[in-house]
């Protein structure tokens, strides 16, 4: 059923993104907003805007009753969640389908058992995706760690069934720290997201994160759309990203995309979808999948040509994949820097008005940003502001335009990361690609400020 107007379950750069795909599609959009983003850029730009609560994100952006309701009186027949927030509650999307709305997004069950990571190990290990060597579920008592540990050999890695961004996850370098740091994983994986339950890896030494973007039509077709590498991480996110990896292969991309698709296929996935792994070694080890748009999606849309929150949109009305995959042809190169408002050293949060803004501009330079002067970025959210993306022909060239954009980029205010930006990609390391997901955080302790 073709979709007339779309409510944005979402704020900032992504719901402002989403805004603009729908009008190019000649869809209508209802932004939902807190009461600190009453002068959001996408508010102010929708076609209709419903407060739906206080600043606080548990009574605006995740209070699922307040959206429901923005939706029903402003008529819409569909829900766009962006990511983050309530992009992988299941729950969410089955109140979404069960009030007869379009839900853009996968199938709720998919994303229930991508959201367990244990359910979602199990999940990949039949669709034939490789695993990191492991316990093959939640791990009951330290005896049953210890069994685990003895057999796949130290370090290993402790983590959270639920949640992510390195809360619950501990990496234990011998028998004698297991029991006590299995405890304070399960107590920060409880304290973080209501749920103690913890699961063991085999501990990595230092490798890159490698992700492949999929899609499916939920009808048993998916296609791959490359890789992207996201190894620039600090404390386990993501600072910079780019597509292809500087490191994988023609022949290593075919393979796994083909992998990765035929999985999706298999699973009848619908929708977008990422597919994490750890590559260390010329091995690929499955880590999770993201039932949702990523941050880092631009860069994906500016060597595959396609936009992919339209994909989105014409998946969840019904219309199908739009291309097959030999149809796709992967060129160039693409960089994603995310600015946040943060000191660019001590990653202390910077909310404030913005004074002066002036994006960077010229041939294939993007910026996706609900920035402009004189707004006031509130304290209440994620201190991302914006995300600079550039494309070259070559990874070489991309990088050369990356710096001058850089150089061009005026957010004044705040402290944000844009100097970060401009030390990292001048580094030798970065510039040859050689660095993993360990490289940033050594970089920032050889190079304080």
């Amino acid at each position: 059923m073709p979709i007339s107007k779309l409510l944005i379950a979402n704020r900032g750069e992504i719901a402002l993104r989403i805004h603009r795909a729908c009008h190019e599609m000649g869809i209508k959009t209802v932004a939902v907003h807190s009461t600190a983003d009453t002068d959001a850029m996408h508010v102010r730009l929708a076609d209709e805007a419903v407060c739906i609560g206080p600043p606080s994100a548990k009574d605006s952006y995740l209070n699922i009753a307040n959206i429901i309701s923005a939706a029903e009186i402003t008529h819409a027949d569909a829900v766009h969640p962006g990511y983050g927030f309530l992009s992988e509650n299941a729950q969410f999307a089955e109140i979404v389908e069960s009030h007869n709305l379009i839900w853009v997004g996968p199938k709720p069950e998919h994303i229930r058992i991508m959201g367990d990571k244990v359910e979602a190990k199990r999940t990949a290990a039949r669709l034939g995706l490789p695993l990191v060597p492991g316990s093959p579920g939640p791990i009951a008592n330290f005896a049953e760690a210890k069994a685990v540990a003895d057999e796949i050999g130290y370090p290993v890695l402790i983590k959270a069934v639920s949640g992510g961004g390195g809360r619950g996850m501990k990496v234990v370098e011998s028998e004698d720290l297991l029991e006590s740091l299995m405890q304070q994983a399960s107590s920060e994986a409880n304290a973080a997201f209501g749920d103690p339950t913890v699961y063991m890896e085999k501990y990595l030494g230092d490798p890159r994160h490698i992700e492949f973007q999929v899609f499916g039509d939920g009808e048993g077709q998916a296609i791959h759309l490359g890789e992207r590498d996201c190894s620039i991480q600090r404390r386990h996110q993501k600072v910079i990203e780019e597509a292809p990896s500087p490191v994988i292969s023609v022949e290593q991309r075919a393979h796994m995309g083909g992998v990765v698709a035929k999985a999706m296929a298999d699973m009848g996935y619908r929708g977008a979808g990422t597919i994490e792994f750890l590559y260390e070694d010329g091995e690929f080890y499955f880590i999770e999948m993201n039932t949702r748009l990523q941050v880092e999606h631009p860069v994906t849309e500016m060597i595959s040509g396609i936009d992919l929150v339209r994909e989105q949109i014409r998946i969840a009305q019904g219309d199908g994949l739009s291309c097959t995959q030999d149809q796709i042809v992967l060129h160039g190169h693409a960089i994603e820097c995310r600015i946040n408002a943060e000191d660019p050293r001590t990653f202390a949060p910077s909310p404030g008005l913005v004074k002066n803004y002036v994006a960077p501009g010229g041939m294939h330079v993007r910026v996706d940003s609900g920035l402009y002067a004189g707004y006031r970025v509130p304290p209440y959210y994620d201190s991302m502001i914006g995300k600079l993306i550039v494309y070259g022909s070559t990874r070489e060239r991309c990088i050369m335009r990356l710096k001058r954009a850089l150089e061009e980029f005026v957010v004044e205010g705040m402290k944000t990361t844009i100097p970060l930006h401009r030390e990292i990609i001048r580094d030798e390391a970065f510039l040859s690609g050689d660095y993993t997901i360990k490289w940033l955080e050594r970089w920032l302790d050889e190079n304080p400020a």
